[in-house]
């Protein structure tokens, strides 16, 4: 018996038992960690509203008295849809978009010819964007909430259409 077909069973054992398990790990701790920061976030938002307000001012950002609070609900609320893996594209999105907005206002300046790219993709708010698209593309994971609904509105699904198929007694 040749290397290859000694190693052979253990790789599918590693792929079909261990990976499974170690795949949940990344979207579980990406969620959370992301969500909590934001969660932090907008919770200081809420209590400082009006210095946020005067800092949204002198970004020049229209309407900082609405803005302000809108974001702050936003961060609070996503992050906490996050942490339980709820509506994590949805949320991740919104919270993506967010980061757009500070690249582009605030962190304008890493945006001209004078900048290299490792300036923009230095920024924390950048690293945020990525792990939000990550998050956009992959969804919440096995350990999430989202999962969970996934499943029950499935088995809603095939449970009403096999109830449909059967004849009636």
């Amino acid at each position: 018996m040749g290397l290859r077909q000694r190693i052979r069973p253990l790789w599918d054992w590693v792929d079909s038992k261990v990976l499974p398990w170690v795949q949940m790990v990344p979207p579980l701790l990406t969620r959370v960690a992301m969500g909590w920061v934001f969660f932090e976030s907008g919770r200081g938002k809420f209590n400082n509203l009006e210095g946020v307000t005067q800092y949204f001012t002198s970004l020049g950002i229209p309407a900082p008295g609405l803005q302000a609070p809108m974001v702050a609900t936003v961060e609070l609320v996503c992050g906490l849809l996050l942490i339980v893996g709820l509506g994590t594209r949805f949320a991740a999105s919104l919270l993506a978009s967010t980061m757009v907005v500070a690249i582009l206002t605030e962190f304008h300046a890493y945006l001209t010819p004078e900048k290299s790219w490792s300036d923009l993709f230095g920024l924390a708010e950048f690293c945020y964007l990525l792990l939000f698209t990550w998050l956009i593309a992959n969804g919440g994971g096995l350990l999430s909430l989202d999962r969970l609904v996934l499943r029950w509105v499935r088995c809603d699904a095939v449970c009403h259409d096999k109830a449909a198929a059967s004849p009636a007694a």
